[in-house]
């Protein structure tokens, strides 16, 4: 008996594989994976309506505890692509390790997703399966198919499917943000309405201040309440999402060479990797904050590319760490006109003297401010050189 395991959302592509991978593949089972990383519950209840009516054996596994983990490990790296905080990018390995782990525990010869050829959620999902010993399959992309055929599909076999907005966007929404593309945003020209946003009000002049508590890198705290992972970022999702924190509208440069247009809404991140990001500027060195931007971006790119499973980005996590040793104080946020500005920050482990850094003092130390005179002489002086006619 031929089993796959398909990642299973309810949404019209995964519900057209259903019969597909029966039909056109030969397998006599499908079992369907909704892995939890953070959506709302309809989409639950989509998901498992839909299964019922397929009579889809459907399981459900909850992953946020480490998603949100990994989106807390992409905080201590400044994670974000062409502008965006990484969110659906961190969550696509989570998800396709829990459907791998649950294709095991039931002997499927074989996973299967419902992507497209053109996007990147298929190369994320097959870095995990690929290392699997399962064959992947793929029937929207080998198939050619596109949305209208699924409709059509859907329609003349009776499928219970449903589109998101009444079909209009395409959206996908977890734990650290919410993306919404598709429809008429795929004209860049367009100007997309309020109305599809729904973590972020529109920005008003309100204004709120946050307390943000960091321990070795990693956020544990908001106004000197503690958190585990999950619920901090909910938390921040809803407060700084009333300030509208936390939107970007871009052109993506995806990894087969598309451009995309691409709305985000990522209250809790954007909040969070400010934060970050200014008490480092405190504890670090000139140069530890130098070098580290290129090992940020580093793995933001192999995040983005859904790889953090790479050797590479073990080297990378080494330096990472070791900086994020010293990164352990508070900042102060505040959230004014959709923005999430640090105005304040306090750490033991400081890179700073107010004494030293004072208009207010003569010296620093043992250092007077003539002592500077002789390093004004020498600095640019291959530059005069260099120009001297």
């Amino acid at each position: 008996m031929k089993t796959v395991a398909l990642a299973f959302s309810g949404g019209l592509d995964t519900t057209v594989c259903v019969p597909l991978l029966e039909e056109e593949y030969g397998y006599d089972e499908v079992i369907g994976v909704t892995v939890d990383v953070g959506q709302p519950e309809a989409e639950f209840a989509e998901a498992e309506e839909t299964a019922e009516a397929l009579d889809l054996e459907h399981y459900v596994v909850d992953a946020k505890d480490a998603f949100a983990e990994q989106c807390l490990d992409a905080v201590k790296a400044n994670a974000t692509y062409q502008g965006y905080p990484l969110g659906t990018a961190l969550a696509r390995p989570v998800i396709a390790e829990a459907i791998l782990d649950v294709a095991k525990e039931n002997d499927c010869e074989a996973l299967a997703h419902g992507c497209t050829g053109k996007g990147n959620d298929q190369l994320r999902f097959e870095a995990v399966w690929r290392a699997s010993d399962l064959d992947v399959v793929a029937p929207v992309r080998e198939l050619g198919l596109t949305r209208e055929w699924e409709m059509g599909y859907a329609d003349e076999h009776d499928l219970p499917v449903k589109g998101g907005n009444e079909g209009v966007w395409s959206i996908d929404t977890n734990l650290w943000s919410r993306s919404v593309e598709g429809g008429n945003l795929e004209d860049p020209g367009y100007v997309p309405p309020e109305d599809i946003y729904e973590w972020t009000a529109s920005p008003g002049s309100e204004t709120e201040f946050v307390e943000i508590e960091f321990e070795s890198g990693t956020p544990v705290a908001v106004d000197g309440e503690s958190y585990e992972a999950v619920e901090l970022i909910e938390h921040l999702n809803e407060v700084a999402g009333e300030h509208g924190v936390g939107r970007t509208d871009l052109m993506e440069d995806r990894m087969l060479g598309l451009k995309v247009r691409e709305n985000y809404e990522h209250p809790a991140a954007t909040t969070l990797l400010n934060a970050h990001e200014a008490l480092e500027g405190l504890v670090l060195t000139k140069e530890e904050r130098s070098f580290k931007t290129q090992i940020d971006r580093q793995w933001a790119e192999k995040a983005y590319e859904g790889l953090l499973s790479a050797p590479l980005v073990d080297a990378l996590d080494g330096f990472i760490d070791a900086t994020q040793e010293k990164v352990t104080g508070t900042v102060t946020v505040k959230f004014e006109g959709g923005q999430a500005r640090p105005v304040g920050r306090e750490s033991d482990r400081a890179v700073y003297s107010e004494d030293a850094a004072s208009f207010n003092t003569e010296t620093v130390g043992d250092i007077e401010q003539a002592d500077a005179t002789g390093v004004a002489k020498y600095h640019g002086f291959q530059a005069r050189l260099a120009s001297d006619d």
